[in-house]
Order: structure tokens, then C-alpha cells, then sequence
């Protein structure tokens, strides 16, 4: 059990190190190297523009649910009208980001990792090396810059999505009043969720781009290693969100406090 823990606890290190100096590595590209805009806009449409589809669908039916299940509880004590309230806080300071940047982690950190991976298994990442193009420059930092543009607003879309989506179910099914609906929500949102937002967008937009280009960049073993960096990608952005999120959440929660605008 002691060599169990132990191994495990040292591989966990390792892979931080690892990540630490990838980050290291990214840094002193945006610094020093050069930045390829072209790649960059490439990037941006490929991790923004195309991902919409998703992101759209992804918050529309978590805030028509959230509304519904908000609304079951809500009829028998007469406050309808929070739903509204309840919903737009919960896509725009929870809900909106983590889920966004899951659904993002599924498929585009893990299309970065394949793609990544198997530069790396072809040799085209050493084919780089020899014409004095650092890997860095030409694949991770257009990634992460697109990811830091890209990422935020696909979550402001798919909150606002949500927040449409509630709008929908509360005055549809449920025959809520819509301006006291809209009321109760402008009531209860303020700027600071929107910061919250925008904030966790970054930081699950980097955690992405960093662990998923870190997996494709180490792959070995053929195809069998594209595969499992792959899977990885997605597997540990995933975590890497959720626990991140927690938290991003009670540090901001203490310092943004929910209803503050009330």
C-alpha cells in the first residue's frame, strides 16, 4: 500500500513539474518568441467559431432544466419569480463556466492532444526543431491565445443561452409573468457575476490548452500513445476544472458576495 501511495504520489509531482514548466515554456514564448497571428486567428476559429454548435445547445437545455427543476420547487411556496433570479446567477457564476468548459475539454482540448500527438509520433515536431521553429511557438501559444479569446465568450454565449432558454420554460410551461421574471433577475445579477464569468473562463481556458497540448506533446507508442494522450486530455482537464472551480468558487464567493446588488 506504502509503495502504492508513494509511486502514485511521485508521479503526481512529476507531472506537475512537467506542467510547470510548460507553463514556464508558454511564458517565455509570448515574451520573447514570436507570435504567429495567423495561427492564432486559425486557432480562434477553430476553438471558437466551431464550437459554438455545442456551447449554444450545451447552455440552452442546462438553463431550461435549471428553470424547470427551480420551478417544480418554487410553485408550492408561491416564488416563481425567483427562477429567474436563481438561473441567471447560477449560469453566469457556475453552471455557464464549468459546464461550458468541460463540454470545451471533450472537444477541443482533446482534438489538440490528437493533433499534437501525432506531429510528435511522425517526427514533425523534430522536422520543426530542424528548421529553428520552436515547438512551443508554433503549436502551444497560437492555442493559448486563441483559447484565452475564444473562451470567455463562447461562456458569456452559452449563459446567456441559458438564461433565454429559462426565460422560455418560465413564461411558456409554467406560465410565470415575464417582467416580474426579468425583474427579480436584474434584481439579483450585477456586474460582478459577469466577472466571475469571464474570470473562470480564463482560467479553464488555460487549464485546457496546458494539459492537453502538455499530453500530446509527450506522447509515445504510435497510435496506441495518441489514443491514451487523448483520453488523458480530456480525462485530467475535466478534473482540472471541477477542482478548480471549487475553488475559484468560495474564494470569489467571499470576495463577490451572491445577491450583493439586492
Amino acid at each position: 500500500m506504502f509503495r502504492f501511495l508513494g509511486s502514485n504520489a511521485i508521479h503526481f509531482l512529476i507531472y506537475l513539474g512537467e506542467i510547470g514548466k510548460l507553463v514556464a515554456a508558454i511564458w517565455d514564448s509570448l515574451i520573447h518568441g514570436k507570435i504567429r497571428c495567423r495561427l492564432v486567428l486559425e486557432q480562434i476559429v477553430e476553438t471558437g467559431f466551431l464550437s459554438q454548435p455545442v456551447v449554444i445547445v450545451t447552455g440552452a437545455f442546462t438553463g431550461a432544466v435549471l428553470a424547470a427543476q427551480a420551478l417544480f420547487q418554487f410553485k408550492p411556496l408561491g416564488m416563481e419569480t425567483g427562477g429567474g433570479a436563481l438561473v441567471s446567477v447560477a449560469m453566469l457564476r457556475e453552471l455557464g463556466p464549468s459546464v461550458t468548459a468541460v463540454m470545451l475539454a471533450g472537444r477541443v482540448g482533446a482534438a489538440m492532444a490528437a493533433e499534437i500527438g501525432t506531429m510528435r509520433v511522425t517526427e514533425q515536431i523534430d522536422a520543426l526543431r530542424s528548421m529553428d521553429v520552436h515547438p512551443i511557438d508554433y503549436l502551444v501559444t497560437p492555442r493559448f491565445l486563441a483559447m484565452l479569446i475564444a473562451m470567455p465568450l463562447l461562456i458569456a454565449e452559452s449563459a446567456a443561452f441559458g438564461i433565454i432558454a429559462s426565460l422560455v420554460v418560465g413564461t411558456g410551461p409554467f406560465n410565470v409573468n415575464g417582467a416580474y421574471w426579468l425583474h427579480q433577475m436584474n434584481l439579483h445579477t450585477d456586474g460582478s457575476d459577469v466577472f466571475i464569468a469571464m474570470l473562470k473562463g480564463l482560467v479553464f481556458g488555460m487549464l485546457i490548452v496546458v494539459m492537453s497540448c502538455h499530453q500530446g506533446l509527450k506522447v509515445d507508442y504510435g497510435a496506441v500513445g495518441v489514443g491514451r494522450g487523448t483520453t488523458r486530455a480530456m480525462v485530467y482537464s475535466s478534473l482540472a476544472i471541477l477542482i478548480v472551480n471549487f475553488f475559484l468558487t468560495m474564494f470569489l464567493s467571499l470576495v463577490f458576495p451572491t445577491g450583493a446588488a439586492a
